[in-house]
């Protein structure tokens, strides 16, 4: 909707999903030194921009879509060390949440598959690799997205020949990278014999208190070649990882629906398959998922009033429906690879900038981010902390 308003933008990626919305609401282009009101900025930009060297200070009038250290939840190190930081905290406090099972897993915490962080776990690793050494264990990089640099291992033999090659595990002042190692779930819940994850949308708009958007037009990726867990296709990258980037050099990646499948058509798929008791369980225990990962990074995040955050959850299910947090990304891709692409990630953007913005269409940091109902589109409001801080007083003083 275009308000009128002057609004001016500043844009400092070529994407049509998010001009076209800019462009919709007849806002005005200005350069990143000049008074803008809108930024629709990459991490990196982001990043100078809130250096101390910067010495930038926004004004009331000024938003921008990233929080300054929205890493801690999007490098797949930092992310593993706050949920455990976060499961650690909870178990000192004694609270019910960190309860454990007799074989010391969280009952209610155990949504990330076991990892540890090369170099600095690698004996901790191989403790956990010698308990089982049938198991098969994925590396990636954490400073690298799209796939890039993601292998599988099933015999520590291979980690330490790649060791040796790149010279990163054991001397690790010759290669600053970091990786992340987690055991692979080698039973992911299949369609048509094919692999696939979840990417679901998650809007922040404040980490204190929290307020948390889902996104209901989320998709599946699927791989291009049927699962085969077998050792001769542990190097086959288009049977084990679904993203897009890596998918479609396949030859059968198919440009018509660029190997995706809308989360509601993947609900239709279980509700017949699995009944709706296990879909709706398997639902709730995604958006339990993402409210603790959230919370896991809540005491150490930055929660500047000027930003708010649109994250790219990926989340992998399992062949006994329990939904496994892969990672988290600060800048999902608004590339489109289709048409229904195109369509879904346009409203995305739409919808979004109808939170963010107040009523008026003009950014201003003293609006609560708490539209009404016909505004949120196919957003939905999965936990607001001020709300049900607000509720639980309003239920004591029935109760009195």
């Amino acid at each position: 909707m275009s308000t009128g308003a002057q609004v001016s933008y500043c844009v400092d990626m070529d994407k049509s999903v998010i001009l076209g919305n800019i462009e919709k609401r007849g806002w005005v282009p200005v350069g990143p030194d000049d008074d803008w009101q809108f930024y629709w900025a990459s991490t990196q930009t982001c990043r100078n921009l809130f250096s101390v060297d910067s010495g930038y200070r926004m004004n009331d009038f000024q938003m921008i879509n990233h929080f300054p250290n929205h890493y801690e939840l999007t490098r797949k190190d930092t992310m593993v060390k706050n949920i455990k930081r976060y499961r650690r905290d909870l178990e000192r406090e004694g609270n019910p949440l960190a309860e454990k099972s007799q074989e010391g897993r969280y009952l209610y915490l155990d949504f990330i598959p076991t990892t540890f962080i090369l170099p600095a776990d690698y004996n901790m690793f191989v403790e956990e690799y010698r308990k089982n050494p049938n198991s098969t264990w994925i590396m990636k990089p954490c400073g690298k997205s799209q796939g890039a640099g993601i292998f599988l291992i099933n015999k520590l033999s291979k980690l330490k020949k790649w060791s040796r090659e790149s010279r990163t595990v054991f001397n690790p002042n010759l290669n600053k990278e970091t990786y992340v190692i987690s055991r692979y779930i080698d039973n992911p819940l299949l369609l048509g014999g094919k692999k696939f994850d979840l990417r679901l949308y998650v809007l922040v708009t404040s980490f204190r208190p929290m307020k948390v958007y889902f996104y209901k037009l989320g998709f599946c990726r699927f791989c291009t070649v049927k699962y085969d867990d077998s050792a001769r296709e542990m190097d086959n990258l288009f049977v084990h990882l679904t993203n897009v980037a890596i998918q479609k050099q396949g030859v059968e990646y198919n440009t018509v629906h660029g190997g995706k499948l809308s989360i509601e058509n993947l609900k239709l798929f279980l509700e017949m398959s699995r009944g709706k008791a296990a879909t709706d369980k398997l639902f709730n225990e995604i958006n339990w998922l993402i409210v603790h990962s959230l919370k896991s990074v809540a005491p150490v995040m930055v929660s500047d009033r000027h930003c708010y955050e649109c994250y790219g959850y990926d989340i992998i299910i399992d062949n006994d429906l329990k939904p496994w947090l892969i990672e988290v990304n600060a800048s999902p891709s608004l590339s489109s690879t289709t048409l229904a692409d195109r369509i879904l990630k346009y409203r995305l953007i739409n919808d979004l900038m109808n939170i963010v913005l107040p009523p008026d269409g003009v950014p201003d940091v003293k609006w609560n981010k708490t539209p009404s109902p016909d505004q949120l589109g196919h957003f939905v409001l999965l936990l607001d902390e001020e709300l049900a801080a607000m509720n639980d007083q309003k239920s004591k003083k029935q109760k009195q």
